[in-house]
């Protein structure tokens, strides 16, 4: 097999490449240091970075404001006044409903002591209970017992045990005289009652914090909504200039879809609030209004929030009913309608559709949280999806997306490729089926595994793949088309006819596949896809031409033709030898198609296994197959081996075999004939 290969001298060695290692390591030390900032300087960057997500908030219903004629100062004002007094009086609402809260909640005690004792009893009749509890109180008795002899020998016997308190009695009473005189005088000190100036400090400074942080973030969002221009010209500048067009297209589609994905997502959340205060209030759990504002709030938490959310409501429901029927209709309101709000309401309005994966949702959770605390918590998902866009239009960032989008990280072809490297023909299958509901299986080893096969050409020319590998990429094919056996196959989507050979037109303009227009026989005409071997009209020979990749092909390309009820049979390139070629019979074949990628380094080989194919089956209809090749360059090896057709997809070689299965039974019917049948390739008619 040795001359089927490129020799290991003359493979190429991959070189390190020190730029790309430099560079990512400065990329590393750039999300370090980022890390870093947003770390120690978080009490700059959280109420920036709430300003942020509000200004997304804010900004639809002030483009809409613009387009009614008002200004922009005026539009940015009325929004952002509107938004103050909708947040005064949910803070006020809040405010209330926790006072009111707090001065109930010792009303509710003697329920939850009741509770509580009824499951003690309830525990002390379980007789599991009652064990584990013995069980438990021996275990803290016996660690004591086993300590005790740490502080000391211990005494070897009765009479040194009563020698031994006596001492110790009489040395207790000799210096019990002088501990009493010499014990201190116990010193207590009041600090005097608070006065009105200690007080107002006292509430100043708690309240101090909130109210900066509140007021920095009102002063960032008026200027992100005044100069928002501006600051888009500034960072399509920095991230984009020398493409503005793509960036400007690119970042207004980002900002829209962000804008239209935040208002939704606080719309959605403040409507789960207010449904969750009206069945609380129904149900009569105290501060139902409270409740939902929590509950809004909580379900910006990814997976946990809705959940957290439940439990306060539901232990309240506990301690205010003496029986549970109040605590189990809160857990049931929860757990319909954040289904019905999750997976009804929201795909039916954005699809669902974060942009972000499950795994990344989780890991921007606990990434956020340690950053900022529960603030981090709360805007780890907006804050996250926004890293995302940027990271789908700025090639910079183009990582962000790889590490937490949702879009797949490898290509079907790039999967197709992975899989076939370990063998896992399982995946390549289940792959193929999701794919084949929607298209044929033509189009499938067209698009998908021709490309695949061709990513493994690429590396074999690089000599990064070995005859192992090879071998285990035919194997995993050959897996994949028994796996894919019983699949009934719908007709490949008809491409454009080409032209006629002989036409006049210059081999160039004509393409490799210049033939008759392509007659596709219906199954049901040519045998079926469940005709027997002997009722199908024509038998292909499918041979590799050159490495154990072209038999992968043409294992892919038997299978097609069997599908559409062509007979075919799998040869590997060793048929061509000298020594094995004289083994093909003339009876067992009515075309050969020969496998080859690289069309450029097959064009000797493949002019000699035409010739020896010619004085072996004689009148034998040869088609080449030089999958995926330059269409020009195919177009040039066809009449250089002169080839009765030359294919560089599955689909063109395809119609031209149903062709020659039509023409064998026109033939057939009409009575014996000396002529070759009129579809001739390029070379053919040359």
């Amino acid at each position: 097999m040795t001359d089927f290969f490129e020799s290991p001298a003359a493979r190429p060695q991959k070189q390190p490449d020190s730029a790309r290692t430099l560079e990512m390591l400065a990329t590393l030390f750039l999300v370090a240091f980022v890390v870093m900032t947003l770390y120690v300087g978080r009490e700059i960057f959280v109420p920036i970075a709430i300003a942020i997500l509000l200004s997304f908030v804010l900004s639809p219903p002030i483009l809409v404001l613009r387009r009614w004629g008002l200004g922009r100062v005026p539009s940015v004002v009325t929004v952002v006044l509107a938004a103050l007094v909708v947040a005064f009086a949910v803070s006020a609402v809040l405010t209330r409903q926790v006072s009111e809260l707090a001065v109930d909640l010792p009303k509710y005690q003697a329920t939850v002591n009741e509770k509580i004792g009824r499951l003690r009893d309830a525990a002390a009749d379980n007789v599991l209970f009652a064990k584990v509890s013995a069980a438990v109180k021996s275990f803290g008795e016996i660690i004591p017992n086993r300590s005790a002899p740490a502080n000391g020998p211990a005494p070897s016997g009765p009479r040194e045990n009563r020698l031994t308190q006596s001492q110790s009695q009489v040395q207790k009473d000799g210096h019990a005289g002088n501990e009493a005189s010499e014990r201190p005088i116990p010193v207590e000190v009041h600090q005097p009652a608070p006065g009105p100036f200690d007080l107002l400090q006292t509430i100043a400074g708690t309240a101090l914090s909130p109210l900066e942080t509140t007021f920095i973030v009102i002063v960032f969002v008026v200027f992100i909504l005044l100069q928002r221009e501006d600051l888009r010209n500034r960072f399509l500048r920095l991230v984009g200039s020398g493409d503005l067009q793509r960036t400007t297209l690119a970042m207004t589609d980002a900002a829209g879809r962000l804008s239209r994905f935040f208002l939704i997502q606080t719309l959605i959340n403040a409507c789960f609030g207010v449904i969750v205060a009206i069945g609380l209030y129904f149900i009569g759990v105290p501060s139902p209004i409270l409740w939902g504002i929590v509950a809004a709030l909580l379900r910006f938490v990814p997976y946990i929030g809705s959940f957290i959310a439940a439990g306060f409501p539901i232990v309240l429901a506990a301690a205010v009913d003496p029986g549970w029927t109040m605590a189990l209709e809160t857990l049931a309101l929860f757990v319909i309608i954040e289904p019905i709000i999750g997976q009804a309401v929201e795909p039916w309005l954005y699809g669902r559709h974060t942009g972000l994966s499950p795994i990344a949702v989780v890991i921007s959770a606990t990434f956020w949280t340690w950053l900022w605390g529960a603030v981090g918590l709360v805007l780890s998902t907006p804050l996250t999806v926004c890293l995302v866009v940027l990271g789908r239009h700025v090639e910079r960032l183009a990582f962000l997306d790889v590490i937490f989008g949702d879009a797949p990280p490898l290509t079907p072809v790039e999967n197709f490729y992975q899989r076939m490297l370990v063998g896992d023909a399982s995946e390549v299958a289940d792959q193929a089926e999701r794919y084949l509901k929607t298209h044929s299986l033509v189009d499938y080893f067209d698009d998908v595994a021709l490309a695949a096969l061709l990513m493994a050409q690429t590396d074999l020319r690089r000599g990064v793949l070995d005859e192992a590998g090879q071998l285990r990429i035919r194997d995993t094919i050959e897996e994949v088309v028994e796996d894919l056996s019983d699949h009934v196959d719908q007709p490949p989507t008809r491409a454009a006819a080409p032209e006629p050979a002989g036409t006049g037109a210059p081999a160039s303009a004509q393409g490799p596949l210049a033939m008759p227009p392509t007659h596709v026989i219906p199954a049901a005409d040519i045998g079926g896809p469940l005709a027997s071997e002997q009722d199908r009209p024509t038998t292909v020979l499918c041979i590799a031409g050159r490495s154990f990749l072209d038999e992968a092909a043409a294992a892919l390309f038997a299978d097609i033709l069997k599908k559409q009820g062509i007979a075919a049979k799998v040869e590997s390139a060793q048929a061509l030898t000298i020594g094995r070629i004289a083994d093909l019979s003339p009876e067992g074949a009515e075309l050969v198609c020969l496998s080859f990628f690289d069309a450029d380094l097959s064009a000797a080989r493949a002019r000699f296994a035409v010739r020896r194919l010619r004085r072996r089956l004689k009148d034998v209809t040869i088609l080449a197959g030089f999958w995926r090749s330059d269409a020009k360059e195919a177009n040039d090896l066809c009449a250089e081996i002169r080839a009765d057709f030359c294919a560089t997809t599955f689909k063109d070689a395809l119609g031209f075999c149903q062709q020659q299965a039509a023409a064998g039974e026109r033939t057939g019917e009409s009575g014996p004939t000396d002529a070759k049948p009129a579809a001739l390739g390029l070379a053919g008619a040359a």
